[in-house]
């Protein structure tokens, strides 16, 4: 079945193509900037709301009046018309705030929407992009699978310039006949069913380390004000660039390192278990006027820094490459931090308690806290429970979720009230 992919790819321009290139840079600025002052002008003086149809049919006349837009290309200006539509529609529907001017500066790129305008001299393996009314210009990088190229999007970013290609192709990925479950945490990035676990890259925690110095030191210099129009210092440039020089580095190690964890489980591992995370309610910012909020800035912090939702991403679409099964189980209902795998009792833990201790008499399972986890996601997902262990040593069902019964609750009770007598004698 074929997909979309996205490959991307270095580009080496010459010093007058790069001119050009900025150039036209500028000039899409210009017209998202124009597209958006368009809009606020019509519902503002007239109570008029402009739409995408209506500033794309006006197009032919404003390239008359700035001609040189017509070597831009028709479908690569009417995708900057279609970015300000799409910036509008996010806000009227309460996902972000109101679309704001762009400086120039600060403006990357700009996107061929089809194959009109561009064409790729590749075979996946490095080559040349053709661009209309500029030419060739050499890049490098190489796709795992090449395709037919759909849409191209031209980005400058950190002093160079690249070429995101995204191509119909059909994926083929070899992978085992294993399963495996997994657990994704602060401490242990990765823990899996098997025993083993993944930790993020050294480098990674130095950088963090070598970003906050050199923040600290581009707070000393003379930052750019623009309303008392205050100009940056060049030493407070200097240290931008330094600044964003260790987070690009932090960026690449970070994506190399979870695309190669994402390979290594695949390759051996047909069915994938983990549960489901909600990341944005796991980093949301403390309550106002909570005690602990130094504590919730540094664990959103550190499950950022990990990159669970990156991980995640990454092995379900390279399973999906394969006939295998990626699932995630239903963390609230499940509970696989407090379920032990072997009995399938609730133990409450603390984000202290690292290693499982089953408080069922009959069970004493030990096991490492994320290891115990991942097994439980595996078993959960095979739809084999464990029978668990009450006073009687009876079963209690099949069930992989906990329906809150009146047998389960009596069952709770007896457990309550075992563990109870055992402390007392």
């Amino acid at each position: 079945m074929a997909t979309t992919r996205r490959i991307t790819f270095r580009l080496y321009p010459n010093a007058n193509t790069e001119r050009v290139l900025h150039y036209w840079r500028r000039l899409h600025c210009l017209l998202y900037n124009a597209a958006i002052a368009n809009r606020r002008t019509q519902y503002e003086k007239f109570g008029r709301s402009v739409d995408y149809l209506e500033q794309q049919n006006s197009l032919p006349e404003f390239k008359e009046v700035w001609p040189e837009y017509k070597a831009l290309g028709s479908h690569a200006v009417q995708a900057t018309l279609k970015r300000v539509d799409l910036a509008f529609g996010r806000f009227f529907r309460g996902l972000s705030g109101r679309p704001k001017f762009k400086s120039s500066r600060y403006y990357r790129g700009w996107t061929y929407p089809c194959t009109s305008g561009w064409s790729a001299l590749t075979n996946g393996k490095h080559g040349h992009l053709k661009l209309s009314n500029l030419g060739q210009i050499r890049m490098r990088g190489e796709a795992r699978t090449w395709g037919k190229p759909t849409t191209c999007t031209l980005v400058w970013t950190g002093g160079k310039w690249y070429a995101s290609i995204t191509v119909k192709c059909v994926p083929m990925r070899e992978t085992g006949t294993g399963a495996i479950g997994l657990d994704f945490g602060c401490k242990t990035a990765v823990a899996d069913s098997n025993g083993e676990k993944s930790q993020i890259p050294e480098g990674l925690k130095q950088l963090d380390r070598d970003i906050k110095r050199a923040e600290k030191a581009k707070r000393r210099k003379r930052r750019p004000h623009r309303k008392p129009k205050v100009r940056g210092s060049r030493r407070w440039k200097k240290a931008q660039k330094r600044v964003s020089k260790l987070k690009r580095q932090q960026k690449h190690i970070r994506h190399d390192w979870v695309h190669q964890t994402a390979t290594q489980i695949v390759s051996a591992n047909s069915l994938v278990a983990t549960e489901k995370l909600n990341l944005k309610a796991m980093t949301r910012k403390a309550k106002k006027g909570s005690q602990n909020k130094r504590q919730k800035t540094g664990l959103n912090r550190s499950i950022l820094s990990v990159g669970m939702g990156m991980l995640r991403d990454a092995i379900a679409y390279k399973v999906g490459e394969t006939d295998g099964r990626f699932v995630e189980t239903p963390t609230q209902k499940l509970k696989p931090t407090q379920r032990c795998a072997a009995c399938w009792e609730l133990t409450a833990k603390t984000l202290g308690d690292r290693v499982h201790y089953c408080q069922n008499p009959r069970c004493g399972h030990i096991e490492d806290r994320d290891v115990n986890a991942a097994q439980v996601n595996l078993i959960w997902v095979r739809g084999r429970e464990p029978a668990s262990l009450d006073a009687d040593g009876a079963g209690a069902g099949t069930s992989p979720t906990y329906c809150g019964g009146m047998y389960k609750l009596g069952q709770a009770k007896r457990r309550k009230l075992i563990s109870t007598a055992l402390r007392h004698e």
